[in-house]
């Protein structure tokens, strides 16, 4: 069995305060004193924080949202954990005068013992700190097998606990761990069991919720479809039900739900990094390049002077842009365009030295030339780089397999992309979502060779001059590439009005019709829109009319 190292006595547990206000430093600080706890140090920043925790291992630790000077509490806490400051051992209370809902949302997720409102009273502060050791030293032994991993050891802990009527208080926080140590081991029959008794005990937002993910991995959908719909009504358990459907329905290869589901996590908890990036890559997928733009944008703003933070979230952002750039009109694509070439001017003057950003900011240049209409330019640069060598990143490799594409050399492309494919680790929710649009991106690249707006443009030309067919085709392929573009959308029904009444429409044909008007349906339009709408979907029924 697992050796566990000894507790320590109240004088020698270590204790770290962060906060930016001296008063709260005083009055935590004495409360401590009071309980024996003598081996306190304080910080005023994060940065001074991070450099205590570097030297000393610190069992507990005070944190404050609104931590002056360089970053909030919300990113340090983050940081702290990622670089194991901060195991499940630590005792953790974050400290905030901020109680919106979204804060509390991404702060219950990073799992502190405890969340402290601002401004603090004393007494308080004291019994409170007296119940948190109490809590701690019963706990420890499950609490640190739990961190360790040793999730049968843990349930053998706790099943132990629960025996004593003294600990009476604690058997929620131990009945909390035996779920998710059997959910870890992929008990999951046993785990609902258990979870389903504890419903009769606890009206607790983590039964709910824990019940529920043992329904979804069991594929029990008609009775996990009645709780998570209950779930969603409450304000204490919808936020984690999003999470659990999103994963559900991926591992069901439904990205199109799990991307819809995920939006609203996201607007839950906007902070949250790793959320951005789960719908970042779902709108790739969904081909939702407003939704990138919008992920990567939240992901670069939320990351700032966090342990996330660097060169390649703006990266990131311009590539994205320029992806949404093709896809719209002249007027927007310009401005997003005008934008995106500031923010590189930006970036090239911080980093345009650097060794590893060269090829990455190349790359970028190319596609804005591309979108320029510059096109011999980005070819000749795009010749000038290494043509067989792959970059650090995902992000970086898949921003040249688009830049071959765009400037026309296809097999450069196809071949980057088909190396790429080998790479993707499939056992993860990204992994999975990545490795669906990897083999997407390969089968679009493969049968289409032009962006959606030089596709629009070639299909204008040939509409103008009455060749319906190639028009169509062409728009076919375009509404592949961007299926939510309105223009697009609208432009492929016309052709098809025209076709049904030339022609009359193949079985494939009608179908895309009602793809435009469920398309059409969903979103609001202008008057004009909605006019063509009308025009359009009249001539087509008068055709299949007289068809009949």
């Amino acid at each position: 069995m697992l050796k566990i190292p000894a507790q320590k006595p109240n004088a020698d547990i270590e204790v770290l305060i962060i906060d930016g206000q001296a008063l709260v430093h005083t009055v935590v600080r004495g409360a401590l004193l009071d309980a024996g706890i003598k081996n306190v140090q304080s910080a005023h920043n994060a940065y001074a924080a991070l450099r205590l925790c570097e030297v000393t291992r610190f069992d507990m630790i005070l944190i404050a949202f609104d931590v002056k000077s360089d970053k909030d509490g919300f990113n340090l806490l983050e940081e702290l954990k990622y670089k194991g400051f901060i195991t499940k051992t630590t005792c953790v209370v974050f400290l905030s005068a901020d109680t919106t809902q979204g804060l509390v949302n991404c702060v219950v997720e990073m799992e502190p013992t405890d969340f402290w409102v601002k401004p603090l009273d004393r007494s308080k502060v004291e019994k409170r700190i007296h119940q948190i050791i109490t809590i701690e030293k019963k706990l420890y032994a499950l609490r640190y097998c739990y961190d360790q991993g040793e999730f049968p050891t843990a349930i053998y802990y706790a099943e132990r606990q629960l025996k004593d009527a003294a600990l009476s208080l604690y058997y929620p926080h131990i009945n909390r761990l035996i779920g998710k140590s059997l959910f870890n081991i992929k008990e999951y029959e046993a785990a609902q069991a258990f979870y389903d008794s504890l419903t009769k005990i606890y009206t607790y937002a983590w039964v709910q919720v824990g019940l529920a993910s043992t329904l979804l991995k069991q594929n029990k959908i008609d009775e996990a479809t009645e709780l998570t719909a209950k779930l969603l009504e409450r304000d204490d358990t919808k936020f984690a039900t999003y999470d659990l459907l999103a994963e559900y329905h991926i591992d069901k290869e439904d990205y199109q739900q799990g991307y819809e589901i995920i939006q609203e996590a996201t607007k839950l908890a906007p902070r949250s990094i790793e959320r951005n990036r789960k719908s970042w890559n779902l709108a790739r997928l969904n081909h939702d390049r407003m939704g990138q733009y919008l992920a990567t944008r939240n992901m670069a703003k939320y990351a700032k002077n966090s342990i996330h933070d660097s060169p390649a979230l703006q990266l990131n952002v311009m590539r994205s842009a320029i992806d949404l750039a093709a896809t719209l009109p002249e007027v927007d694509a310009n401005k997003l365009l005008i934008n995106t070439e500031k923010t590189l001017a930006r970036l090239k003057q911080d980093f345009g030295a650097s060794a590893d950003l060269g090829e990455q900011i190349k790359v970028i240049e190319v596609r804005l030339l591309n979108l320029r209409q510059d096109k011999k330019q980005a070819e000749q640069i795009m010749l000038s780089l290494d043509q067989d060598s792959q970059l650090m990143s995902f992000e970086d490799n898949l921003d040249k397999v688009k830049a071959f594409h765009e400037v026309g050399l296809w097999e450069q492309s196809i071949g980057l992309l088909e190396q790429m494919k080998n790479e993707v680790e499939l056992d993860t929710f990204t992994g999975k979502v990545l490795a669906e649009y990897l083999e997407q991106e390969s089968n679009e690249r493969k049968d289409i060779r032009y962006s959606p707006k030089e596709l629009g443009e070639m299909a204008s030309t040939h509409y103008k001059n009455k060749r319906y067919r190639p028009a169509y085709d062409l728009l076919q392929q375009a509404a592949q590439l961007s299926p939510n573009n309105i223009n697009i959308v609208i432009s492929l029904l016309k052709v098809l009005a025209i076709l049904s009444e030339e022609e009359g429409l193949t079985a494939e044909e009608s179908q895309n019709v009602s793809k435009c008007l469920e398309t059409l349906g969903k979103v609001v339009l202008s008057e004009n829109q909605q006019s063509k709408l009308d025009e359009y979907n009249t001539r087509i029924n008068k055709a299949l009319e007289v068809a009949v």
